[in-house]
């Protein structure tokens, strides 16, 4: 129990944000007055209706209301597999079984993707009346219309400072000590993207076409293409219930801006859109920037990286020579002898399951990690060098593909003194229902980096890596790419996406024989290679110095590290001759 002191101090707390009747009446806006009361309808079958309890004045604000914005998918509902085994309810977006009511009481215009949700409590019992007809008294037609707030107004001035708030930060209190307010109604100059994430910080009115009198039902236009899509559903269904009928309000001609027609709402990379257009050059390594505003991901750890032209496919050539592209076919089809337990991990030669005669590639081997496949119907198996002669030589084959020239990109763009590669792994997989978002990288002072790269991909496949947003409020997907690859730094969240399922009438001849159990397989490579120095070495230490599974060549004993594999100072080292102290 909190003793009274406490009590105090948590009082204390709480005076900035609660304001006394008299600022609520200078600084506030009200949902209703009192002037409003929400009863039957006046037209047939309407359900419930709006009504004035006194004289609204031609021009007055009726009501205000917040806006919640989405996208027109946010109302779709989906078949849902109740029999999920691992993912409950998964949702199978192939089959559409309906829309949620709510769209019913969206505004919207047919070129947007914005679709604005009226949440003051009053709003949305506002029936259609249709065009209005006249200004004389209880004329028939819509008696209000709505606009964006006006400026000057305690709407404009709140919902101003209300979406000028920073995304996720607390809201200032300091108010009514604001006086910049010349910029109402900010959210007409974002992207619709942009609105959408601030949903619920802006606003519109209801205001009086004409004097509205006590007793009046309130009524709104709710457009010409809302007219006509009742008109053919009453038709067609002259005994339905009314509550099956879907379908938008309109806004009025110019509400929307220009800018948010002809949009898209799915959250895109820049820098990948742009790739046929502006290809990126061997070594150059750009941040990630949203399509749709060209702001960053993440300002630290995304990045997009430009390979060496036809790294993808010399790196795939020294992989399948290694046998690791063949012992994937085995690992991810449970062939016998290949079959790993959930979290369960096994050392292989796969130089021996080729034709490959060179008697050093028999002796190379690689330990195959299976990932929580008894939590998720998720096959993601790892593969990595185990001894030695394995380690140097998947350097070198990284540096024969053309990596060294990633890696000198990559350290002059951040100002780095070197960098080693102390980890490489593949990662393989056929089906994914679920995965997990995490980071490998953290807390090295922003100079470890796991640089993922395709080795064999799936042709027209669903986005494969998700990516997090640094506020974390945004996942977007991504393809991999021949001789693309992505960066991810400290606290750079990512996950491998779930994977849908194919269909068995898919023609799977494209894939010849990078198949396991009738599946085609995925196959990415990702390099863990950072500035390793005083600052971060306890830390990466820390995460990945040990044997479980793999000793990850005990790379970070001390400093100055024993192999270096781009240094700015000689620009001698590299993957196949590292530089460094030596072993």
């Amino acid at each position: 129990m909190l003793d009274r002191d406490d009590e105090d101090d948590d009082d204390d707390d709480f005076e900035d944000i609660i304001k006394p009747l008299p600022w609520l009446n200078q600084h506030g806006i009200c949902l209703s007055n009192g002037k409003l009361l929400v009863k039957s309808s006046s037209i047939n079958y309407a359900g419930r209706g709006l009504f004035a309890t006194t004289h609204i004045g031609k021009g007055d604000v009726v009501l205000p209301s917040p806006l919640i914005a989405m996208r027109k998918e946010d109302f779709v509902i989906y078949e849902a597999d109740d029999e999920q085994e691992f993912v409950r309810n998964i949702v199978d977006k192939d089959t559409i079984v309906g829309q949620e009511l709510l769209y019913n009481y969206a505004f919207s215009h047919p070129d947007s993707p914005l679709y604005l949700v009226p949440s003051a409590p009053m709003a949305n019992f506002i029936n259609h009346g249709g065009s209005k007809k006249g200004n004389k008294p209880k004329a028939e037609g819509a008696n209000v219309q709505v606009r964006w707030p006006k400026a000057g107004t305690n709407s404009a001035k709140l919902f101003q400072w209300a979406y000028n708030q920073k995304k996720g930060s607390h809201f200032d209190t300091d108010f009514e000590n604001i006086s910049n307010f010349d910029n109402p109604n900010p959210w007409l100059k974002d992207h619709p993207i942009d609105v959408m994430e601030r949903s619920g910080k802006l606003a519109l009115e209801y205001v009086a076409l004409r004097d509205i009198y006590d007793g009046e039902e309130i009524l709104l236009d709710y457009g010409q293409l809302w007219h006509e899509a009742w008109a053919e559903y009453s038709y067609r269904n002259p005994y339905a219930r009314t509550s099956f009928f879907r379908h938008a309000i309109g806004v009025p001609d110019g509400f929307y801006p220009e800018n948010w027609m002809d949009a898209s709402d799915v959250y895109e990379i820049a820098e990948i859109v742009d790739l046929e257009n502006k290809p990126l050059e061997p070594g150059v390594a750009l941040p990630m920037t949203w399509a749709h505003n060209g702001k960053p991901v993440g300002s630290k750890y995304a990045y997009i990286l430009g390979l060496e032209k036809g790294f993808s496919d010399k790196f795939l050539e020294h992989s399948e020579k290694r046998g690791v592209v063949e012992l994937y076919k085995r690992l991810l089809a449970d062939r016998e002898g290949f079959t790993l337990v959930s979290d369960g991990f096994d050392v292989y030669k796969p130089g021996t399951l080729t034709n490959n005669t060179e008697a050093e590639n028999k002796l190379m081997e690689f330990f195959a990690h299976r990932y929580h496949s008894d939590t998720w119907n998720f096959n993601m198996h790892f593969v990595s060098a185990w001894n030695e002669m394995a380690r140097k030589d998947m350097f070198k084959g990284l540096g024969d593909a053309g990596f060294d020239i990633a890696l000198k990109g990559f350290g002059e763009r951040f100002g780095y003194d070197n960098m080693t590669c102390f980890h490489g792994s593949y990662m393989g997989v056929t089906h994914c229902d679920m995965s997990m978002m995490h980071s490998d990288m953290y807390a090295t002072e922003d100079k470890a980096w796991n640089i993922v790269f395709p080795i064999v991909t799936v042709e027209g496949a669903d986005p494969e890596l998700d990516v997090m947003s640094e506020d974390m409020n945004t996942i977007v997907g991504v393809n991999y790419l021949k001789d693309i690859a992505y960066a991810m730094g400290d606290f750079g969240y990512h996950q491998t996406r779930p994977i849908v399922h194919y269909d068995p009438n898919h023609d799977m001849s494209p894939y010849g024989e990078m198949m396991a159990n009738g599946l085609p397989i995925r196959v990415v490579f990702g390099a863990y290679c950072a500035q390793i120095d005083e600052t971060n070495v306890a830390m990466l230490r820390h995460v990945y110095d040990g044997d479980d599974p793999a000793p990850f060549a005990d790379q970070f004993k001390d400093v100055p590290m024993r192999e270096i594999h781009w240094d700015r100072a000689t620009e001698t080292s590299s993957l196949a001759k590292p530089g460094g102290k030596g072993l």
